[in-house]
C-alpha cells in the first residue's frame, strides 16, 4: 500500500489508511504536508481501519497544541490509535453509568443484584462490559480483542432475571445510539439481547504474561456507585505482561479541585432534591489516560449533552504533587473495611506524623487523586485471604507513573500483571506516592510498623 494518495494534485484528499505499525514520524510528515497544501481543507487525512466514514485525525485536530504535544511525547506512534478507541470508549460509559446512577438515585434500587460474595453489582455493570467489548470489537475486529473483565453473564441468564437483563439491553443500544457524539459508528439496527450477551460473555480472557489483553472494570466502586457517590470506569491494555496504556472514567470528580469537597459533603443530599446539571456542579466528571513510556498523563472533561467531541477534547496535562513530606501529604485509602486493614494505614499515617484528614473515597478515583496532586499517598493493605485482582489497579498504575509518581508494593516491587486477573506474589499491600522520595519514606515507616501489627 501507497504511504501517501495518488490524487494529491486535486487538492482533494482522499481519507488515508494506516495500521497500528505507522510510526509518529510518517504520521507528523504527512499531516505538516497536508496542512501546508491544503491550509484551507476540511477533510479527514486519516482513518481508522476497516471504516471509510469516522476520521481518526484531521488537519483541524492538528492545530490543536495538546495534541501536537501528545504525539511528539511519545517514542512512536504505537498504541495511539489504542489509546484514542479506548478514551472514547470510557466516555460513552460514563455517559451511560450518569444516566443509570441518576435514576437509581430517583427510583430506587430495584436494578442492583448481590453476587455471591454479597457484592453488588448493577444494570450498569454489564451494560458498560457488553458496550466496551462492543466498541473494542467493531475498532479492532472481535478476532483480534480479548478481554478481562469482572462481570460474566450467569445471573442474566437465570430465570428470574428476565426484567434486569432487558434494562441491559435498552441500557446499551441507548448508549450505542448516543456515541456518535464521539466518532463512534453506532450499531445499524439496535443489538438484540443474544448480542448483547455475547458482548458480555466475550469477556472471558484470564490474561497471562504473553500476548495482548484488555482489562476492564466496567463500575469499579460499585457501593459508591448506588449510594451517589465516588465510581470509576477502568480501561488498560495490557501487552507481555505490561500495562501499556490505561484510562479513568470518573463521572463524579470534578475537573476542578475546589468543588471536591463540597461535592462528596453534599451531592448525594442535593442530588435528592434536584436533578443538577453538570455545569451547575462546576465542571463535573473526567477521563484521566496515559500511554507508558510517554512520560506525560492527561485528563478531559467529561461532555454533557449532545456537545460536539474532538479528540482530544480540551484535554490538559496533569502531574502529581510536589509534596515529599509526609506530614504536609494527604494519603488516600478505601471506603470499604471488608477487604482493607484501616487500622494499620491509620496507625502508619500517625507514625510518620501525617496531619491532615485522609481522603477516603470508593474505586480507583484514589489514583486519580495522585496523579492530579490532590493526594499524595494511596496505602492499601488487604486483610488475610483477600486477593488483589487486576482490573482495580492496572489502569490507575499507568497514569500515576506516567504523572511522575511511583506505584509498588509494600517491597518496593513493580505490581505483576503478567499472572492471571490476581496480583499474585504482592509483598503486604500496595503503596502509590507522588515522587519516589515521598514512596521511600512511605515504605521505611511500613517495614517499622508492619511487625508491631494485627495484620
Amino acid at each position: 500500500m501507497s504511504v501517501f494518495p495518488s490524487n494529491l494534485g486535486t487538492k482533494t484528499p482522499q481519507p488515508f489508511f494506516f495500521n497500528n505499525n505507522f510510526l509518529k514520524t510518517h504520521l507528523k510528515l504527512f499531516v505538516s504536508f497536508h496542512n501546508r497544501n491544503y491550509p484551507k481543507s476540511r477533510n479527514p487525512i486519516l482513518c481508522l481501519p476497516n471504516s471509510n466514514k469516522k476520521p481518526l485525525f484531521s488537519d483541524e485536530m492538528e492545530k490543536n497544541s495538546n495534541w501536537v504535544a501528545a504525539i511528539e511525547s511519545a517514542p512512536d506512534g504505537k498504541y495511539d490509535m489504542e489509546l484514542e478507541v479506548a478514551v472514547k470508549a470510557v466516555h460513552v460509559a460514563c455517559l451511560l453509568c450518569q444516566k443509570v446512577q441518576e435514576n437509581l438515585i430517583f427510583n430506587g434500587n430495584e436494578d442492583v443484584q448481590a453476587k455471591d460474595d454479597n457484592s453488588p453489582v448493577t444494570v450498569a455493570d454489564w451494560s458498560v462490559q457488553a458496550t466496551v467489548s462492543w466498541i473494542l470489537s467493531q475498532a479492532f475486529g472481535a478476532q483480534n480483542v480479548s478481554v478481562v473483565a469482572e462481570e460474566d453473564i450467569e445471573a442474566l441468564s437465570k430465570s428470574n432475571a428476565i426484567s434486569l437483563l432487558s434494562s441491559v439491553v435498552k441500557t446499551v443500544n441507548d448508549s450505542l445510539s448516543a456515541a456518535s457524539i464521539f466518532g463512534i459508528e453506532p450499531p445499524v439496527t439496535a443489538l438484540e439481547t443474544t448480542q448483547v450477551l455475547e458482548a458480555i460473555s466475550r469477556c472471558n480472557s484470564t490474561g497471562g504474561p504473553t500476548g495482548r489483553f484488555w482489562v476492564l472494570d466496567p463500575v469499579d466502586g460499585t457501593l459508591g456507585f448506588v449510594h451517589g457517590d465516588q465510581y470509576a470506569i477502568a480501561l488498560a491494555l495490557v501487552e507481555n505482561g505490561e500495562v501499556v496504556l490505561g484510562v479513568l472514567g470518573c463521572p463524579n470528580y470534578p475537573m476542578n479541585k475546589e468543588w471536591l469537597d463540597y461535592q462528596n459533603g453534599y451531592r448525594r443530599i442535593l442530588s435528592r432534591l434536584t436533578k443538577s446539571s453538570s455545569e451547575s456542579w462546576g465542571g463535573k466528571g473526567c477521563v484521566l489516560y496515559a500511554k507508558k513510556g510517554s512520560k506525560k498523563a492527561w485528563m478531559q472533561p467529561l461532555v454533557s449533552g449532545d456537545k460536539g467531541w474532538v479528540w482530544p477534547n480540551s484535554a490538559r496535562p496533569i502531574k502529581v504533587s510536589a509534596i515529599d513530606n509526609p506530614i504536609l501529604a494527604t494519603f488516600c485509602e478505601p471506603v470499604e473495611k471488608a477487604n482493607s486493614s484501616h487500622s494499620f494505614t491509620q496507625g502508619l499515617a500517625h507514625s510518620v506524623g501525617l496531619r491532615n484528614q485522609p481522603l477516603r473515597v470508593y474505586s480507583m478515583v484514589k489514583y486519580a487523586a495522585i496523579a492530579r496532586g490532590d493526594a499524595e499517598i494511596f496505602m492499601k493493605f488487604a486483610r488475610a485471604g483477600y486477593k488483589e485482582k487486576i482490573w482495580d489497579h492496572a489502569a490507575g498504575v499507568v497514569i500515576i507513573q506516567e504523572a511522575g509518581g511511583v506505584v509498588t508494593d509494600a517491597g518496593g516491587r513493580p505490581l505483576d500483571f503478567s499472572k492471571g486477573i490476581y496480583l499474585q506474589g504482592l509483598d503486604r499491600g500496595i503503596i502509590a506516592c507522588a515522587g519516589s522520595s515521598l514512596h521511600e519514606k512511605i515504605m521505611r515507616a511500613v517495614d517499622a510498623s508492619w511487625n508491631s501489627s494485627s495484620l
